[in-house]
């Protein structure tokens, strides 16, 4: 619930009215999570003022959508984790249609990966991934298909951030610095309005891809200093590659 996520979840309720007006009455069920709580820096490029200090994220974001929309989202005060329960005491183990993830490790993003394309456990059913990260001025979203056993007989499965760029998940190059200590050193280490285009652009993909059940491309890239954005396209070549080398597995095996 940091800049990426705040500025996603903001967002959602608006595709939840579409969807409503498209025919699909139930709109979006939500559930976001995170155990972290507002510091006096969170307040400079992120939805929280003063009076949230030392109070979670997620409970204040959630609580401010569901009042102002008349919905009745969830939230979880904790993070993400492989063999995590849902606070009613249960796994998350139907399928789960989206995991929007707006992390800034590379051991986040292992666990996640991990989680969503194991065979078993509470995670092994989610249809797509749809990751957001960045820096200071730029970033990227990717969207795409862990290879479980929602997606593993799928021809054109669309391979997920960790596949396409494995370094994001590669704990062994380190992590980023430690958390802004002042709004001077916080605005220096992202600018402002990064989160914003990275979290409209990925929800105007995703609800493209709700709506009409396809698309032409399965992210970007976004670079705030030159003003350029590159798409990252689907290749159909390297989706029937794929298929192949999945039909020789199998006759292999």
């Amino acid at each position: 619930c940091g800049g990426n996520g705040s500025a996603v979840l903001f967002g959602l309720p608006y595709l939840h009215h579409a969807l409503q007006a498209w025919g699909f009455v139930d709109g979006l069920q939500v559930t976001v999570m995170d155990a972290d709580t507002v510091s006096p820096t969170n307040c400079v490029r992120q939805p929280f003022g003063s009076a949230d200090i030392g109070q979670n994220k997620a409970t204040i974001l959630i609580n401010r959508v569901n009042l102002f929309h008349g919905l009745a989202w969830r939230s979880q005060e904790t993070f993400f984790g492989k063999d995590l329960k849902n606070d009613l005491g249960s796994s998350y183990d139907n399928t789960i249609d989206f995991v929007i993830s707006c992390v800034d490790t590379r051991e986040a993003r292992k666990e996640m990966h991990e989680a969503f394309n194991n065979k078993m456990g509470p995670w092994r059913r989610v249809g797509y991934w749809l990751d957001i990260g960045n820096n200071a001025s730029n970033g990227q979203f990717v969207i795409g298909q862990p290879l479980n056993d929602v997606n593993r007989q799928r021809a054109d499965r669309l391979r997920t951030v960790t596949e396409l760029f494995p370094s994001i998940m590669d704990t062994t190059l380190g992590e980023g610095s430690l958390p802004s200590c002042s709004a001077a050193e916080a605005l220096e280490r992202q600018e402002p309005f990064v989160n914003n285009v990275l979290a409209t652009s990925a929800l105007s993909m995703m609800t493209r891809l709700v709506r009409y059940g396809e698309l032409s491309h399965q992210g970007a890239f976004y670079n705030a200093e030159s003003g350029r954005s590159q798409p990252i396209s689907i290749d159909p070549e390297l989706l029937a590659k794929q298929a192949r080398r999945r039909r020789n597995s199998a006759k292999a095996a």
